[in-house]
């Protein structure tokens, strides 16, 4: 007998299953080692992310500079409101005291009340052009659709001539400061003419369809 003989029986499988056991193990332990990452991408990943927030970042910026500015145009138009509404009080005493005066008084007025009357004038004229300067508009509403949000109806006029709705009178005078109503003119609307086509546009129909209803 030689001593390579093949081994057969209990001893043979017990060496094959170790044998076995022992390539399972190595496959385990090559499965088990974690996966290193590729360092490019991970620096493709950071600069996508700081990417992200630098436009975010300059976004924001940009919005608070646009707001900023905004509040800065909005407060110097509008600081003066307050104080140009109690000036149409005093321009609309002016526009009573000369309406006051009868048109046979004003024709038959000697030099010192012709003079006073001019004066008066004047100083509505100057107080209303000082306003202009500082952003304060006069509306000129007659003529024009009736709009409520800057005329502000008084009562109706029986007019076939105009279209429905339409300003043919003011009341009293309306004001704007840039964009924004300073105070709306009060203003009788015509009834009774043909219907404006734009009737789905609001304000089209009459300030007194609620009120009549």
């Amino acid at each position: 007998m030689t001593d390579e003989t093949t081994k057969t029986g209990p001893d043979a499988t017990a060496t094959d299953n170790a044998a076995g056991f022992a390539q399972e193990d190595a496959e385990t332990v090559e499965t088990a080692q974690p996966l290193q990452p590729d360092p490019i991408e991970l620096l493709k990943a950071e600069n996508s992310d700081l990417r992200d927030r630098y436009l975010r970042l300059a976004a924001e910026m940009d919005n608070l500079r646009r707001r900023t500015e905004r509040d800065v145009k909005d407060a110097k138009s509008y600081s003066v409101a307050s104080f140009a509404r109690d000036m149409l009080a005093v321009s609309d005493n002016l526009r009573r005291t000369l309406e006051a005066i009868p048109a046979e008084a004003r024709a038959e007025a000697d030099a010192g009340l012709k003079t006073l009357i001019e004066g008066v004038e004047m100083t509505e004229r100057s107080m209303l052009s000082a306003l202009e300067r500082h952003g304060v508009r006069q509306l000129e509403p007659v003529g024009q659709k009736f709009d409520p949000n800057f005329h502000q109806a008084m009562f109706e006029v029986p007019n076939t001539e105009v279209p429905n709705n339409t300003v043919v009178q003011v009341v009293q005078a309306g004001f704007v400061i840039g964009e924004r109503v300073l105070r709306p003119a009060m203003v009788g609307v015509a009834k009774g003419g043909p219907k404006v086509a734009e009737i789905s546009e609001p304000g089209a129909n009459s300030p007194f369809d609620e009120k009549d209803a």
